[in-house]
């Protein structure tokens, strides 16, 4: 048993860190003065994670304290263990991580054509990885292979030194992972091909794809201090990968580590086969809604219950058994892992947002019943898909006189609301930021050359070099002049200076929205602030628009990413220099890759990709979206958004916004205990629109789940919680996504033809849920 004693000293202290909850705003530099004595922290005193009883984990009672604080996820979560001496560039680490990112890049970037966002989760390559780097651990000649043992040279310590390390495993994971992330890229091109006709030379596509994947490397350098190094950047969504990573490679002769690692391979195993069912044989368990069943004629029913279909309905009270749905989706956000203050904030914001699109539609707002309930689409007054192209130039500018032949378009208002929603959460976070974060964060800007992070894990890091800062300048130096010069090169209208502006927003909004993602796991997005002011700057110009959206927007939530990254390497002990190396490689191929596959998809769904509802296998809402608000923002800013103009409302939410925490924050400052600081008014406020778009009939379940897993769990099961919990999602979400993967080259077309399952009673024609079907 470990020896060291519980960090909580006595009664008042113990109420202090009870009630400093990881979601708490607390003062971030109050929490780092309480570390010093923890970054000396040994692991073999701290003891494993899969151990039952550890002195750490204890009250004063001597029962298991709940995981709450930043500091409990420091130390009570993730390993301290570290032997700088593996080998990391080995031949199974560039073997797997080329192979795994050109895998990764093919599968995300068909995600990017389903009719539900979902990303490539890392938990699915973590565990690909795994099974490929023990299997070559096997069957490639090395001085330490038992069965196939060859000279001890460098080459063969090259080829297979020995066990596969979890530094060789890591590796693997970050490179392919960030060639899986989603490029915003696509969604330019993917639109100038389908609303445009026009194509983009493949050279160009390429680079701009790789400037743009890469050129946040700059801001990453700086925002790392600040972002990653402390202990309250937790990152919460990183644990269930930082816990497989463990359970996989520590504690090899431990028998509770052993069962951890058979627990999660026997639910990975299970959620495999179990999500065959709703996902090809009988969808209709991917939203079971007993209001539909009983009631299949009426409209209302589905636009309220539905959800089991794309752009269907809002789901209420459906049942989902679908983990691909109910689980993360390889996203920041899981009913597992996610700390349950952001959650609630969360669907506190979701069943406002019921409301409001009901009362819309109903009231026949914005002619709100001229069009479908949920749509992406642009159009006429009269319900009919807006000819956008009959309103610009050959180039592409607006046409002032065709304008006012063919009028202005019209959202539909589910999609209003969305966009009020996005403009109104950017001045919350601004507001949000300034209360509670810009105190500690400028603390470390202003010492950078000073500051000394006390975290445990960053003063272990200190043993390997640490990347330069001239090294995250040079790739920034040499993707500015890269996409600078693409962007003229591919006629984008996009002038020198709005590029230059694009990246200067940016810059500003990293440390403001990025304390958000590292402290509760939200990535808050900057798409309509940055589409809002291309617009105003550059009115007139739809393209122009969307390249300025390309780098203000992409170049944020790839900084992001990069960030998650650093973090998840200083948890798992990978050396700086190499997790820079990975990302980078990882970058270029995602964005070769990205271009080669967008193309295939278009070639052979192109009537699917512009219809309204898609399929449930294809859909092009994603790029319906982006064009659209480039549409708006870009060609009919002034027309559309200005004051007095049909929706000159929206943009004022910005300042609306920024009154939104106050109340709270004021609440809080009289009412220290009442629990309002655990309200995330950007998450609330950003969720008025959740349900704009996609399949919708998970969301009551994951609620469901969440307080289970975030309440329950955590509070009155907390060694099961600390040792299982992030292990059950981890298997959960990574045989998830390798059952969709098979399936889509199986029979969901991905491979060039689909193989549809014959229709019965839990997959009937029509909605899977049985609800009427009101538009194809």
């Amino acid at each position: 048993m470990a020896t060291i004693e519980p960090k909580v000293a006595d009664e008042k202290q113990a109420a202090a860190l009870a009630d400093s909850a990881i979601v708490e705003k607390q003062s971030l530099s109050d929490l780092d003065d309480q570390l010093p004595n923890l970054a000396k922290a040994d692991p073999n005193e701290v003891g494993d994670v899969s151990e039952d009883v550890r002195a750490i984990d204890l009250d004063e009672t001597g029962h298991e304290r709940a995981i709450e604080t930043s500091e409990d996820y420091a130390l009570r979560l993730v390993s301290l263990e570290d032997d700088p001496t593996l080998p990391i560039y080995t031949f199974r680490t560039w073997f797997l991580g080329l192979g795994l990112s050109c895998f990764a890049a093919v599968l995300g970037e068909l995600f990017y054509f389903r009719p539900q966002t979902v990303q490539v989760s890392g938990l699915f390559l973590q565990v690909f990885a795994f099974i490929l780097g023990r299997g070559l651990e096997t069957i490639i000649p090395g001085p330490n292979n038992p069965r196939l043992r060859s000279a001890d040279n460098w080459f063969w310590r090259f080829m297979n030194p020995g066990v596969f390390n979890i530094k060789e495993h890591v590796a693997i994971s970050i490179m392919s992972t960030t060639a899986s992330d989603q490029a915003i890229a696509i969604s330019v091109f993917a639109a100038q091909e389908l609303y445009y006709n026009v194509s983009i030379n493949a050279g160009i596509a390429i680079f701009t794809l790789i400037a743009s994947q890469l050129i946040g490397y700059g801001l990453t350098g700086i925002a790392r201090s600040y972002l990653v190094y402390p202990t309250w950047a937790v990152y919460p969504f990183l644990m269930p990968q930082v816990q497989l990573f463990d359970a996989m490679h520590r504690g090899k002769g431990i028998f509770l580590q052993r069962k951890r690692r058979i627990f999660f391979w026997a639910v990975l195993v299970a959620i495999f086969v179990w999500e065959w069912f709703p996902e090809y044989i009988a969808p209709t368990l991917t939203g079971i809604s007993i209001i539909c069943l009983a009631d299949r004629k009426s409209a209302w029913v589905t636009r309220i219950f539905g959800g089991a279909a794309g752009n269907e309905g809002l789901g209420l009270f459906a049942l989902s058994l679908d983990w691909n749905y109910v689980g993360s989706g390889g996203q920041a956000i899981g009913s597992l892992f996610t700390p349950l203050s952001t959650q609630l904030s969360l669907y506190a914001g979701v069943i406002v947002c019921v409301i409001s699109f009901c009362l819309c539609y109903a009231h026949n707002i914005w002619h709100a019943q001229n069009f479908p309930f949920l749509s992406q689409l642009l159009f006429s007054e009269n319900g009919t898909e807006y000819n956008q192209l009959a309103i610009l130039n050959d180039d592409f500018t607006l046409n002032n006189t065709k304008l006012e032949q063919n009028g202005l378009p019209y959202y539909a208002a589910s999609q209003t609301l969305y966009q009020v929603s996005r403009t109104m959460y950017i001045g919350a976070a601004v507001t949000h930021f300034f209360i509670w974060h810009f105190k500690d964060v400028w603390e470390v800007v202003r010492n950078l050359r000073t500051y000394e992070c006390d975290d445990v894990h960053y003063q272990k890091m200190k043993v390997y070099k640490e990347v330069p800062l001239w090294w995250f300048g040079a790739i920034f130096i040499v993707t500015f002049a890269l996409g600078l010069g693409l962007c003229y090169a591919a006629d984008s209208g996009l002038p020198w200076w709005g590029f230059i502006v694009a990246l200067i927003f940016t810059t500003v909004f990293i440390p403001i929205l990025g304390s958000l993602y590292a402290t509760v796991g939200y990535q808050p997005s900057l798409q309509f602030l940055i589409q809002m002011v291309g617009g105003a700057m550059i009115p007139g110009r739809p393209v122009a628009n969307m390249y300025f959206t390309l780098y203000g927007y992409q170049t944020y939530q790839l900084t992001l990413n990069l960030l998650r990254d650093l973090k998840l390497g200083q948890y798992t002990k990978l050396p700086p220099r190499v997790t820079f190396v990975m990302q980078t490689v990882g970058g270029v191929i995602g964005g070769v890759l990205n271009y080669i596959i967008m193309q295939s998809v278009i070639n052979g769904n192109r009537p699917i990709l512009l219809a309204v509802q898609g399929t449930n296998t294809w859909s092009g809402q994603q790029v319906q979206t982006y064009n659209s608000n480039a549409i708006t923002w870009g060609a009919l800013a002034k027309p559309l958004y200005s004051p007095g103009a049909r929706y000159g409302f929206i943009p004022w939410m910005l300042i609306a916004g920024l009154g939104v925490p106050i109340p709270f924050w004021l609440l809080h400052r009289k009412w220290p205990r009442a629990g309002f600081n655990y309200v995330f008014t950007p998450v609330v406020v950003a969720e008025l629109g959740f349900l704009s778009v996609g399949i919708n009939s998970s969301w009551m379940t994951s609620l469901a789940i969440a307080v289970f897993s975030q309440w329950y769990l955590r509070k009155y099961r907390p060694r099961w919680f600390r040792k299982y919990n992030f292990l059950l999602s981890a298997a959960l979400d990574g045989g998830t996504q390798i059952m969709v993967f098979v399936y889509s080259f199986a029979v969901g077309g991905a491979s060039g033809k689909a193989i549809d399952f014959p229709n019965w009673a839990l997959n009937p024609k029509g909605n899977p849920d049985y609800c009427l079907r009101l538009s194809d």
